[in-house]
């Protein structure tokens, strides 16, 4: 005998988080706006906030007898950006980032080029290791340590004899604007230091821009008569923009805030982050330190213009 009921079953009540949970499943797009908005309220308000308030800082008074800030708003700042010293100042900081990407560029590529194309597993793994295990170590340590290296009598200089290289190292440090001494006291000890520690982040982005290039366009080339050469030339080469450009922007910019390496190897002469330092920790004038906070903001803005135009950030 069947029975037969009539009527509908009680529903169960739905707690508060189920039915939340229901809204944020039909309506994707709540669901994002909810995950977006903290992250956005921190960058707009502590980050961009303190950076525009940095900025507005550039337009203070700085008070040369009393070594006060005034809020009385002026573009002062700004132009003594365009005074010979300050000038030279950009302008040796400019030099030293656009050279360090260059050679950043010139030794990265070959490293990139062999472990994109002829390494395999656990070769590839210790390629990795090898190049990230500087970024491992301190900053300032490895600062330190250069200094030691390239001091007068130090182990750069002991293979520098021993590999009969010392008067092309004497003609180098003869020549005007590069040169000193020795080679922790010159540009181009200083040069050093930075391509020996920015070089990761060039390495990097061209090993990963060379592993998307297709082995089809390489095969395709040898079949037409190409030279290896001409493959390199017209194939790997444009196909490894991107990530050359990607490598830069690391490169450049890192290059462009930096004060400690200046501070530490080299000639003396201000940086734009010396300079920043030297502004706000020893003198006190903030508006000043401001405005030339403001330069590389500038510079990397329209660099970011040019390498975008080269696919950098299809590469990142």
């Amino acid at each position: 005998m069947v029975q037969t009921f009539t009527g509908s079953a009680p529903t169960q009540r739905q707690s508060p988080l189920r039915r939340f949970s229901g809204l944020l499943y039909r309506r994707p797009n709540l669901y994002l706006s909810l995950l977006l908005i903290p992250p956005l309220l921190w960058f707009g308000a502590i980050y961009l906030g303190s950076l525009l308030g940095l900025l507005w800082q550039g337009l203070y008074t700085f008070d040369d007898f009393s070594m006060t800030v005034t809020p009385d708003l002026t573009l002062a700042n700004v132009g003594a950006l365009f005074n010979p010293a300050n000038f030279d100042v950009i302008r040796r900081t400019l030099t030293m980032a656009v050279a360090v990407s260059i050679a950043s560029a010139v030794v990265a590529f070959p490293i990139a080029y062999y472990m994109a194309r002829y390494t395999t597993g656990k070769t590839k793994a210790f390629f990795y290791i090898a190049v990230m295990m500087p970024m491992w170590a301190s900053y300032i340590v490895k600062a330190y340590a250069w200094t030691l290296l390239l001091a007068k009598g130090g182990v750069a200089q002991w293979f520098v004899q021993h590999l009969g290289l010392a008067p092309v190292l004497q003609w180098l440090l003869s020549v005007p604007g590069v040169g000193g001494s020795t080679l922790s006291t010159s540009h181009l000890g200083r040069f050093l230091v930075f391509v020996y520690i920015w070089l990761p982040f060039m390495i990097l982005p061209i090993q990963a821009s060379l592993e998307r290039l297709p082995p089809s366009l390489l095969h395709a080339s040898a079949d037409l008569g190409a030279t290896p050469r001409q493959t390199f030339t017209h194939v790997i080469l444009p196909m490894s923009v991107p990530g050359i450009a990607a490598g830069s922007i690391f490169t450049f910019s890192l290059t462009l805030g930096d004060f400690i390496v200046p501070q530490l190897i080299g000639p003396p002469g201000y940086f734009i982050g010396s300079m920043v330092y030297a502004q706000q920790g020893a003198i006190g004038n903030m508006p000043m330190a401001a405005a030339f906070t403001l330069v590389p903001i500038v510079l990397i803005a329209v660099y970011l213009a040019i390498v975008k135009r080269l696919g950098a950030f299809d590469a990142l």
